[in-house]
């Protein structure tokens, strides 16, 4: 009955929220078109289907993301390493690197890699998109991945160099698989979050979901069909990523019973 009663609330809540605006579409005094919003996000021509600009801006979305998420969780793991690591230099880098990521806004960050760094380096906008939130995301997996690693009892490693474990060894079998078990949870917001924040690089021209979004809205005044479309794509995208996140994390549950 408990089990019963703790799955009921998110549905409810859903269907609170629902209603509500449910309530506030029929009380909005606006001329909805969503018939018009179709060929922005596919048509056929001639019998072949064509991509509209809301998914050429999705797909400029997915690709800076899952490009940003791997590189993100790479650094993560090389900077929580390093502020675990017996070196000093290496603590105070990668300790300075964290503190400074997280304590500036990914805003100012982007700019100050695409009018300041980019220059210099001739990078193009996409590949500083991508550096910008790597960066940035792969600061805050640091803090977890270090965390994870650091609740792991000292017990694991003992018992791993008795069997005759090499450091390496230890980390990638025995030390690496509970720090995702526990910290899984955490990453997958994480991951969320960047998709999300993928958002701002539309403010260096890059033409991604958003940006497509506010061009669409300037030439046709489509304002709440758009912007409600471009929500949707995105709840899709992150939705169907904490799905198989979930699947992945019951499935090291599997393993690890």
């Amino acid at each position: 009955m408990k089990r019963l009663k703790k799955g009921f609330k998110p549905f409810l809540f859903i269907f609170f929220i629902v209603i509500i605006f449910i309530i506030g579409y029929r009380n909005l005094e606006y001329n909805w078109q969503w018939y018009r919003i179709k060929p922005y996000l596919f048509f056929f021509e001639n019998g072949e289907f064509k991509r509209g600009l809301l998914l050429d801006g999705l797909l400029i979305t997915l690709k800076i993301s899952s490009i940003s998420l791997v590189i993100s969780f790479i650094i993560g793991f090389l900077s929580a390493f390093a502020r675990l690591s017996a070196s000093p230099v290496l603590k105070s880098l990668a300790w300075l690197y964290v503190e400074t990521i997280r304590n500036t806004p990914l805003l100012i960050q982007i700019f100050l890699m695409y009018f300041v760094i980019s220059p210099v380096f001739n990078i193009p906008a996409f590949t500083t998109a991508v550096i910008a939130l790597s960066l940035f995301e792969g600061a805050y997996s640091s803090e977890i991945i270090r965390s994870g690693i650091i609740n792991i009892p000292k017990g694991q490693y003992e018992a791993a160099q008795s069997i005759g474990l090499s450091v390496p060894g230890t980390y990638i079998k025995v030390i690496i698989p509970q720090m995702l078990r526990q910290t899984l949870p955490m990453l997958a917001g994480q991951s969320v979050s960047l998709i999300k924040d993928s958002a701002l690089v539309s403010t260096i021209s890059i033409y991604d979901l958003t940006m497509q979004g506010q061009r669409i809205v300037s030439e046709t005044f489509l304002t709440f069909e758009i912007w409600f479309t471009v929500a949707i794509c995105y709840l899709i995208v992150t939705a169907s990523l904490s799905f198989i996140i979930r699947q992945f994390e019951n499935k090291l549950k599997f393993i690890n019973q």
